[in-house]
């Protein structure tokens, strides 16, 4: 009783506040309980309630006022566009693959897989055993855990040909994601103001690590069976790079994974320049109806700087990667990353080499080709089946995204305003592209979760792009 009397206080002088000028005094205690009928407990409460949502202020001996609300002055900030100047690197924002899902809305648009697809249950364990070692109070070494290292190198030196020498531990360093490791390798290798040849479309994050490195992209075509190898050379040829950045196993956005020749193609091709192939393998443990072949397991002369991480696989929360790279350019690397981050958690990388050592692991793998592979296929079907004007010209082998496109003239900011609306967030394809798009594609993550709306989601994507003009 006492609860809904003080409630239908707490309105009532709500209302009253609401057409009282600033500094107008409440009613006395004795007046609001004769003419509301309540005790002077539930007068109290109610005030008290008032004051906490700022709309009362008490001053004792005195009573109680209407309290005076300021309008905020609006920050002055205009003196920081002259102090920042124009911004170094290409891309300002934020991209829009990192925006987050609002409640009951399909997310197609991040590069992360859901929750389900991830060992919980190894993560946590590996993060609890970490925190009881000697990792969790003491500084890891510049270069990474030599297990940790170890470890990359072996699964790098499992796949390589008879009569390659394999990497050894010591040739790996390990990161604090991969995103920070392109970073420090365009820096070391690249530089900038020179050239940096990279495939497109390519990572988004790529294009923007090599944009704030002050690197100029030169854009080399590549589609769904990776790039031309004579535009690999023409390009070499022409600007005289001495790095060529590409995904060829599961290409993000394309799916592309390199065939053999083409693998062999590439590495003869930068061997010839005396250059570098910065190989992403972001996506190895993200095998689908294929395996992974890494270019840098063909390579024992160093012309391949390969970067791998645990982050799609293992969790988003144990950001631990690592470069592979041979002779003095891995002493560069470490250079760099030693200027910008000196060296990473401990903790974390003992719990990441915690999980992938552990024999669940492998299991683990297993499980996760099969799940993707059938929310693959699901999310295929749905688009042919509902948006048939969307070409898509290749079924990922492995990786977590398809890459259609979408009819000539489309306006892809637009249908994916109208696709929000309707509650589902797409990525538009432009910000993989280094330089102009190519045509109208869009990122569709189908490892995300609620793969059960999949369809819903087709359907959702034909209704946008009819509403367009």
């Amino acid at each position: 009783m006492d609860n809904d009397s003080s409630g239908r206080l707490v309105a009532a002088l709500r209302e009253w506040v609401a057409n009282a000028p600033a500094g107008a005094r409440l009613p006395s205690s004795r007046a609001l309980c004769a003419e509301h009928g309540v005790s002077p407990v539930t007068v109290a409460k109610a005030v008290r309630t008032l004051a906490a949502l700022g709309l009362v202020e008490s001053r004792p001996g005195v009573g109680t006022f209407v309290r005076l609300v300021r309008t905020p002055r609006p920050s002055d900030h205009g003196w920081q566009t002259a102090a920042l100047g124009a911004p170094h690197g290409r891309l300002s924002r934020t991209s829009g693959t990192q925006r987050a899902v609002p409640p009951d809305a399909i997310g197609l648009h991040s590069g992360y897989p859901a929750r389900e697809l991830l060992p919980e249950r190894l993560v946590r364990a590996a993060i609890t055993r970490a925190a009881r070692t000697e990792a969790a109070l003491t500084r890891a070494p510049a270069d990474g855990l030599p297990e940790l290292r170890a470890w990359f190198a072996t699964e790098l030196a499992a796949v390589a040909p008879v009569g390659v020498t394999p990497a050894t531990a010591r040739d790996v360093l390990i990161l604090p994601g991969s995103q920070s490791g392109l970073s420090s390798i365009f820096r070391a290798v690249v530089g900038a103001g020179r050239p940096l040849l990279v495939e497109s479309p390519t990572y988004w994050g790529a294009i923007l690590a090599a944009a704030q490195a002050g690197v100029d992209l030169v854009p080399v075509p590549s589609g769904p069976r990776g790039p031309d190898p004579d535009d690999v050379a023409r390009a070499f040829e022409q600007t005289g790079a001495r790095a060529f950045y590409a995904q060829p196993t599961y290409a993000n956005p394309t799916g592309a994974q390199w065939s053999e020749q083409l693998r062999l193609d590439v590495l003869g091709i930068v061997r010839q320049h005396g250059a570098y192939l910065v190989e992403d393998d972001w996506a190895h443990d993200l095998a689908i109806d294929t395996e992974p072949s890494p270019v840098a397991a063909l390579d024992d002369d160093g012309h391949v700087v390969y970067l791998r991480s645990l982050t799609k696989s293992v969790s988003p929360s144990l950001r631990v990667a690592a470069v592979v790279a041979r002779g003095p350019v891995r002493e560069r690397i470490l250079a760099d990353r030693g200027a910008t981050s000196m060296y990473v958690s401990g903790l974390l990388q003992a719990a990441a080499l915690d999980v992938v050592t552990q024999p669940a692991w492998r299991s683990h793998l297993r499980s996760v080709r099969t799940q993707l592979r059938a929310r693959r296929d699901l999310l295929v079907d749905a688009l042919r089946e509902h948006v048939p004007d969307a070409l898509l010209e290749h079924v990922p082998s492995g990786g977590l995204n398809l890459w259609p496109r979408m009819p000539d003239g489309t306006d892809l900011a637009q249908l994916a305003r109208e696709c929000e609306v309707r509650g589902v967030l797409v990525a538009p394809g432009d910000e993989w592209f280094p330089a102009e798009p190519a045509g109208p594609y869009v990122r569709l993550n189908f490892s995300g979760p609620d793969p059960e709306r999949f369809r819903e989601a087709a359907r959702t994507i034909a209704e946008a792009l009819r509403s367009l003009p």
